[in-house]
């Protein structure tokens, strides 16, 4: 890979390793979302006394969501480190940049695909993309 640009085989190579990744970052949107729903049960169903002896568990609640949003935000950081465009997390849509034809392109991918067989150019998104 040179200048984050990616060959095909390069980005090909990297989707084991972003399905993976997708694959725990969308555990930890689940239990984020889970937890979330949770505390709001809770508070819808005990009112205003809500406040009185609840301490420690609204204090552990916030720090495993606060955990949670981190290990997501990590995971993201990750995938860019690796020169990748996150577009879209909850679906895995992300575009490696390329040379297509002398000029900067990016290649599409989306999790379930099996290879990547699309791109589109840089200002342009997946509603533009072109089979390879």
């Amino acid at each position: 890979m040179q200048d984050d640009m990616f060959t095909l085989e390069e980005a090909n190579s990297m989707l084991p390793w972003l399905e993976e990744t997708f694959q725990r970052l969308d555990r930890f949107r689940g239990e984020y979302a889970s937890l979330q729903e949770r505390l709001s049960e809770a508070v819808q169903g005990s009112g205003a006394e809500a406040d009185t002896g609840n301490g420690d568990e609204s204090a552990l609640a916030k720090a495993t969501a606060d955990r949670l949003v981190q290990q997501i935000e990590d995971g993201v950081e990750e995938i860019l480190d690796r020169g990748i465009i996150v577009r879209q997390v909850e679906k895995g849509l992300v575009d490696f940049p390329s040379l297509r034809e002398g000029r900067e392109v990016h290649l599409c991918w989306i999790r379930g695909e099996f290879e990547i067989g699309f791109w589109h150019d840089t200002d342009r998104g997946f509603a533009h993309r072109e089979p390879l």
